[in-house]
C-alpha cells in the first residue's frame, strides 16, 4: 500500500507542489483509503431503513457476500425480510475495463434478468442508492481523474478533501467529493454530483468499529438532495474472509438460492 509522505503534504500546504505532484498525492490518499482494509472476503446481515419525504419508514434485512475475482469486486445481495421483497436475489460483477455486469432475481417474475446500462442510475429495490451506488466503493480508482482540493475538518477530525472525476461520460456521476481522515483514512462523507454539476446525494458513513482489526463503518446513510428520502444501512453481522463457495457468484445462485 503506497502511503503519503509527511514531506509532500507539508509541500502541498505550502504550495510548491506542481499539479502533476500533487494529482499523484491525491492519487496516494485515494489509495491508501481504498485498500485500507485487507480481506479476501466479506459476509454480512443488514437492516436496512428507507425513510420517505413524509417520515415515514420501512426497513428490509439483506444478507451480503463479496469477495475480489480476476476483474475486480463481485457481489451478491439476498433480500431477506420482508416477505414481500424476500428471495430477490442481486449480484454485481466488475470487468476489466471498469464496467460491471449486473443481474437481479425476482420471484414474482421467477427469472433471472440483465441489468442494462442505461439502468445504472436508477433506485436500487426502491431506495435511494442506484445500481451505481452499490459498485462505488469499491470503483477502481483508476476509473477516475482525482484532485486535492483542500484540508479543512469535518465532526472533529482533520480530513483531506478529494475530487473524483470520472474519465467514462457515461459514469452516473460528472464528480465525486470525499472527506478522508488524515490519519487513519477513513472515508467519512461524499457528495455525488449529477451530470448537471448538482448536489444529487450525500452518503456517510458512521459508527465505526473494530472487527477483526479493522475499523468498520457500521452505519451508512445515502440521502437524495431535494427529495427528502434517505435510506440508512445499519450493519449488523460482519465477518472478514469467511470462505464464500465461487457457485455464489453466478446467475444459477440467483435463480435458485442455492450453491451447486
Amino acid at each position: 500500500m503506497k502511503q503519503i509522505t509527511v514531506l509532500a503534504v507539508l509541500l502541498i500546504s505550502a504550495g510548491f507542489l506542481n499539479a502533476q505532484d500533487a494529482s499523484a498525492t491525491a492519487v496516494s490518499i485515494m489509495n491508501s483509503a481504498k485498500n485500507r482494509i485487507q480481506m479476501d472476503t466479506i459476509s454480512s446481515r443488514s437492516r436496512m431503513v428507507i425513510t420517505a419525504k413524509d417520515g415515514s419508514t420501512t426497513e428490509r434485512v439483506i444478507d451480503q457476500y463479496s469477495k475480489d475475482g480476476p476483474n475486480g469486486a463481485r457481489t451478491v445481495i439476498v433480500f431477506q425480510r420482508p416477505s414481500n421483497v424476500a428471495g430477490t436475489r442481486f449480484l454485481t460483477m466488475d470487468n476489466a475495463g471498469g464496467s460491471s455486469d449486473r443481474w437481479i432475481y425476482l420471484p414474482s417474475l421467477g427469472k433471472v434478468r440483465r441489468i442494462a446500462a442505461s439502468e445504472s442510475g436508477g433506485s436500487f429495490m426502491g431506495t435511494d442508492f442506484s445500481y451505481d451506488d452499490i459498485s462505488t466503493m469499491d470503483r477502481d480508482i483508476s476509473l477516475d481523474t482525482h484532485t486535492l482540493l483542500r484540508e479543512e475538518t469535518l465532526n472533529g477530525k482533520a480530513c483531506y478533501v478529494i475530487q473524483s472525476v470520472p474519465k467514462d461520460s457515461s459514469f452516473q456521476y460528472s464528480k465525486i467529493i470525499a472527506w478522508i481522515d488524515k490519519t487513519s483514512f477513513l472515508i467519512y462523507k461524499s457528495e455525488m454530483y449529477n451530470r448537471r454539476e448538482e448536489l444529487a446525494k450525500i452518503m456517510e458513513m458512521t459508527s465505526f468499529s473494530d472487527v477483526q482489526g479493522r475499523l468498520t463503518p457500521m452505519q451508512t446513510k445515502v440521502s437524495t438532495v431535494g427529495a427528502g428520502t434517505s435510506t440508512t444501512i445499519y450493519m449488523e453481522i460482519i465477518k472478514y474472509d469467511d470462505p464464500i463457495p465461487e457457485a455464489v457468484f453466478t446467475t444459477a445462485y440467483l435463480e435458485t438460492g442455492k450453491v451447486r
